[in-house]
């Protein structure tokens, strides 16, 4: 099985310098690729000189996360591609039980190992952690992080499990699925991308699963910071595509009326803690999917949507109102 890891680079040369010497040190059996979305600094030059084994692909602009790796992707001939935030330091023999799991599972389609902090190695990592689920209203959280509350890693999810989403940070797809599904919804441009794939790949009978028997370690917030008004607008607006494209018709509608009540108690929130710039890029980010509205409902896929898509009816609830900050003390709707 050929595995091709594809690191998506823009001005991240002091990364790349970083953390490839350890990509490729433990990862002997596999093709390591540097796909640029045009860098002004000197990440092509540096890798060139520095790290002549890997192979560069360059795009000609900025395409941000998803359309970096559509772009990029096509260039490259793999069974499994994996794509690796370039802030990310991997374990030994990281790549043999996510290989193992594919070989063994021709239906599992995406894939992610155990995501812990860089930094705190004693904690799971905001983006992706023990794998992603979603609830009711489009929310995304992870097994190890709900909101901003991390779980310690004691073991707990030192398992092999089906879930909702793979993180980018991390995830692992069969390349022949990846084009089926035309890739990346490049108007994400970045964030939760991930999850708009995986729900397509759910539609259409895939699985996608967890193996806690491969961990990596994720620096996070190289791209941009959780305090990033930004990030906010894209995670907003990106988890309401995602909803418009993936659900019957009359339950997307009945959902997006019920997230502008919601996203507005978040608005409110953000204006309480004196983050002003965060609520406007939640308003921004209604006014945005408004505007997007008829044309993300023309690219619905003609498949057979799951209903049963969400592990819980409302983790804000579960969250902010019971006060459940651990996914296992989660109670499955």
């Amino acid at each position: 099985m050929k595995i091709a890891i594809a690191i998506l680079n823009w001005n991240g040369a002091a990364l790349l310098e970083a953390y490839l010497p350890n990509v490729l040190e433990h990862s002997p059996n596999a093709d390591v690729y540097v796909i640029d979305n045009a860098s002004t600094d000197n990440s092509v030059s540096m890798v060139k000189q520095k790290f002549p084994e890997v192979r560069l692909v360059i795009n000609k602009e900025n395409y941000g996360f998803a359309g970096g790796y559509n772009e990029g992707l096509q260039t490259i001939d793999a069974d499994i591609y994996c794509l690796l935030n370039s802030d990310v330091k991997v374990s030994a023999e990281w790549l043999k039980p996510m290989v193992q799991m594919f070989s063994e599972d021709s239906n599992i389609a995406i894939a992610q190992p155990k995501i812990l902090d860089l930094r705190q190695p004693e904690y799971f990592e905001y983006a992706g952690a023990a794998g992603g689920f979603i609830d009711k209203y489009g929310y995304p959280f992870c097994r190890g992080r709900i909101f901003q509350t991390l779980e310690k890693d004691h073991g707990q999810y030192n398992d092999i499990t089906e879930v909702f989403w793979a993180t980018g940070a991390c995830m692992f797809f069969r390349k022949e699925v990846f084009w089926k599904l035309k890739g990346f919804d490049a108007d994400y441009f970045a964030h939760q991308e991930e999850i708009d794939l995986c729900w397509r790949a759910k539609n259409a009978g895939y699985k996608v699963f967890y193996n806690g028997h491969s961990t990596v370690y994720h620096l996070g917030g190289s791209t941009l910071k959780n305090s990033n008004p930004n990030k906010t607008f894209l995670n907003f607006r990106n988890s309401l595509y995602s909803v418009i494209k993936n659900l019957p018709t009359r339950q997307a509608f009945v959902i997006i009326f019920i997230r502008l009540v919601l996203d507005g108690i978040a608005a409110a929130r953000f204006l309480l803690q004196l983050r002003g710039w965060h609520a406007w890029a939640i308003l921004r980010a209604h006014l945005s999917f408004y505007r997007n509205v008829r044309s993300m409902y023309k690219k619905r896929e003609k498949a057979n949507f799951i209903l049963k898509y969400y592990f819980v009816k409302s983790i804000v609830w579960s969250y902010f109102v019971h006060h459940i900050k651990h996914f296992n003390i989660l109670v499955k709707d």
